[in-house]
């Protein structure tokens, strides 16, 4: 399973991108995407996907 971005309520402010240690996170057509088949949850990392936990924005990086 990987995380996505809703993209409706992405503020584009990039603390996701930074935090990802699989570098799945990046800027595409001024949103941010995660790439699924890099996205492993932070598993083996951080015990909570990092992306989730530096969002500005509850519920914007969640369980795709």
């Amino acid at each position: 399973m990987a995380y996505k971005i809703i993209a409706s309520q992405c503020t584009v402010c990039g603390a996701c991108e930074f935090e990802c240690p699989n570098a799945a996170i990046r800027l595409k057509n001024d949103m941010y995407i995660i790439d699924p088949k890099k996205c492993t949850e932070c598993e083996g990392h951080f015990d909570t996907p990092q992306c989730a936990v530096v969002c500005p924005v509850e519920n914007t990086c969640v369980p795709a």
